[in-house]
C-alpha cells in the first residue's frame, strides 16, 4: 500500500461507480485493524504517527468510495473531468424548469401529502440520476456528462433536504 494510491487501490476494489458496499465495509475494518496506532505502540512514536496518517487515509477513501455522489465525483476527477461545482452551476433549461416547479410547488405544500407527493418525485429523480451515472461511468465512460449529472444529483439532494426540512415544519 502506497499513500498516494487512488481509493480504489487502496481498497482493492473495481475504480468503477457500482461498489458493493458490504464489501466496502468488510475491506474498511481489515485496513483499520492493520493501520491503527495502538498495533504500533512499541514501535515508538514515528511509527504511532504514521500509523495515524494511514488511519485518517483510509478513512477519507471510505468517506468517498460509501457515498454515491462523492464517488462519482472522484471517479470524474481521476478522468480530467472535475465537477467545478462552485464555478459551473450551468444546467439543461428543462432540468432547471424542474427545479423551479419543485421550489414552487414546496412552497405551496400546506399539508403531509403534498409534501409526501414531492418527496416521492425527488427520490424518483434521485433513482434515476444515479442509475444514469452507472451508465455514465461503468458503461459509456463519459466523465464530462457524469460530472454534468453529478452536479444534478447534487442540487437533488439539497432540495430533497428542503423537503424534510418542510416535514419538520409541518411537525412531522
Amino acid at each position: 500500500m502506497n499513500l498516494n494510491d487512488t481509493d480504489f487501490e487502496l481498497f482493492a476494489v473495481p475504480a468503477t461507480f457500482a461498489q458493493d458496499r458490504a464489501a466496502l465495509d468488510a475491506r474498511w475494518k481489515e485496513l483499520q485493524r492493520e493501520a491503527h496506532p495502538d498495533r504500533f505502540a512499541a514501535q515508538g512514536a514515528a511509527a504511532q504517527r504514521v500509523a495515524m496518517q494511514w488511519s485518517v487515509r483510509i478513512n477519507e477513501a471510505y468517506q468517498r468510495l460509501k457515498d454515491p455522489i462523492r464517488r462519482a465525483s472522484y471517479i470524474c476527477e481521476l478522468h480530467d473531468a472535475p465537477l467545478n461545482a462552485e464555478d459551473n452551476t450551468a444546467m439543461p433549461p428543462d432540468f432547471l424548469m424542474q427545479q423551479m416547479e419543485w421550489r414552487e410547488a414546496l412552497d405551496d405544500a400546506g399539508d403531509i401529502a403534498a409534501v409526501e407527493k414531492l418527496q416521492a418525485e425527488v427520490e424518483a429523480a434521485r433513482t434515476r440520476a444515479l442509475s444514469s451515472l452507472d451508465w455514465l461511468i461503468d458503461e459509456k465512460g463519459d466523465y464530462p456528462a457524469a460530472a454534468q449529472q453529478v452536479r444534478a444529483l447534487m442540487f437533488i439532494e439539497r432540495f430533497g433536504q428542503d423537503v424534510e426540512a418542510r416535514f419538520d415544519q409541518l411537525g412531522q
